[in-house]
């Protein structure tokens, strides 16, 4: 399998270069198991939130998981929320929104529980991904902050993949190219 060398907080990472279709293939950053790499990227992330004002943390399951729970772990805050993929039993009167991601093959949602959902009510979220790339998912969690009344504060991702490096409404780590069938940088 083709990978490419990701350099990245500090450290060094061969991803494997995976199709989604036929003419689009993308190198896999995949923090889950790597904890040097969940705790240097976490450090980096808040350095690059130091000027922005939010009262909370929030992402999408599950990829971002470790990697926003390191960071409210060094900034010392004490409570962050996560958009899950399906209701929970324990999520009361949960709200929704429609999600597409690059890597999700069908459209999903993303749900809030309304208690989550008050707590975010007229509040300041810094909303945290490892990957941004087509913005679909940045999209959702943004709808779903604004549904439950909170404020986007900004958007930051460890990596902006292909056309996202370009944008200049989020901050990330590192561009990350997309790739040919060949492994070669489109």
């Amino acid at each position: 399998m083709a990978t490419y060398t990701m350099h990245v907080a500090g450290l060094t990472r061969e991803l494997p270069i995976c199709k989604v279709n036929d003419e689009l293939y993308i190198g896999a950053f995949i923090m889950f198991g790597d904890a040097e790499l969940t705790v240097e990227c976490a450090r980096e992330l808040l350095k690059l939130a130091e000027d922005i004002e939010y009262d909370y943390l929030f992402t999408a399951e599950a990829k971002s998981i470790p990697l926003i729970h390191e960071m409210a772990r060094q900034s010392g805050a004490k409570k962050y929320f996560i958009a899950r993929k399906g209701p929970k039993v324990y999520m009361p009167d949960p709200i929704s929104v429609d999600d597409q991601s690059i890597t999700t093959l069908s459209l999903q949602k993303l749900y809030l529980g309304s208690d989550d959902a008050a707590l975010m009510k007229g509040k300041k979220v810094l909303i945290v991904d490892d990957v941004i790339s087509t913005g679909g998912s940045l999209k959702a969690m943004s709808a779903l902050i604004e549904k439950a009344g909170g404020i986007v504060a900004g958007s930051m991702a460890v990596l902006a993949e292909g056309g996202a490096a370009e944008r200049h409404d989020i901050r990330f780590l590192q561009p990350l190219p997309v790739f040919n069938a060949d492994g070669t940088v489109k």
